[in-house]
């Protein structure tokens, strides 16, 4: 009830304002976060420290700064994400190279869209289906709100976007006949480090979740990297980078290592846009990592390449 109540009477009347509105609004919790209610502060500061060992301390204290800065934009984004119109969103969120996904489409090649939560991804997912002629299909975790797991997730896919539960993956891409873009955002702390691909990603060992590149392998589907470039409030532009096309030529690990240099390359570029508040780093490494890695690497090449 309190759900329903507050997206009711609050959330949803604020999607309603003007953006320079609800960025008034931003500007107020930027004061609060710098301030009062520093938000996660202790994970940020140790996220960007281990990240960027290089870095005087006033560096990391702009990021901090900046990240803020950027996540009260992000809020004020989602909310008006809610209610922001076909034609504005078009306006809002571009494509900078599209026949890269325009080719892959007419040859009835289905693709998996991979990156991280950068800039706005929000507003992506609303837009996708609008920007490619894929199908657009989201993956993801349900959120414990049940009311407003399916109220958020209604409005992302108000445009056409087919979102299903991680969970059912695989049920969903075995029945699937369509040509789709499934946008999956690997970025996130693994739930089982033991399954988990371990590489080196702003200067620290990470664990990375194998699916993208097992669902690649398994259904044959190109991988394209996307990068979400922020031009100015309110205005994005997504630029693509195919990793391959035929996911089943590649060597066990090339596309997950691959994601994770050109996700990095896009954080350093622009650090304070990536979601730092994250606690990315908490699972332990196993102990006997090389001898996982050689089992995973087998049982993989046994399903995939025999």
């Amino acid at each position: 009830m309190l759900g329903a109540a507050a997206y009711y009477i609050l959330v949803y009347p604020l999607s309603l304002l003007p953006l320079w509105v609800l960025y008034r609004f931003s500007d107020f919790f930027y004061l609060l976060l710098i301030t009062i209610i520093p938000y996660r502060k202790k994970i940020i500061l140790k996220n960007l420290r281990r990240s960027f060992p290089e870095k005087s301390e006033k560096e990391i204290q702009k990021i901090k700064r900046d990240f803020y800065r950027h996540l009260s934009d992000l809020l004020a984004e989602s909310t008006k994400n809610l209610s922001l119109s076909k034609e504005k969103l078009q306006k809002r969120f571009v494509v900078e190279n599209k026949e890269i996904i325009d080719q892959l489409y007419q040859n009835k090649k289905s693709v998996l869209l991979v990156s991280g939560h950068y800039n706005n991804w929000e507003w992506l997912i609303s837009a996708q289906n609008l920007i490619f002629s894929h199908q657009a299909v989201g993956v993801g975790m349900p959120l414990t709100n049940g009311f407003w797991n399916k109220k958020l997730n209604t409005k992302r896919a108000r445009f056409g976007m087919e979102i299903i539960h991680s969970a059912n993956v695989y049920d969903f891409f075995d029945n699937n006949q369509k040509v789709i873009a499934t946008l999956v955002l690997a970025d996130q702390s693994p739930g089982d480090s033991k399954k988990s691909y371990w590489t080196n990603f702003l200067n620290q060992k990470s664990g990375f979740v194998f699916g993208p590149e097992l669902l690649a392998n398994k259904y044959d589907h190109a991988v394209v990297y996307f990068e979400i470039i922020k031009e100015k409030r309110g205005y994005y532009r997504m630029r693509l980078k195919e990793i391959t096309t035929e996911p089943r030529e590649t060597e066990y690990g090339e596309i997950i290592l691959k994601f994770t240099e050109l996700l990095e390359e896009t954080i350093q570029k622009a650090p304070e846009y990536w979601l730092w508040s994250h606690n990315r780093w908490k699972r332990d490494i196993p102990n006997n990592l090389d001898v996982l890695h050689d089992k995973h690497k087998l049982e993989f090449e046994k399903r995939f390449r025999n």
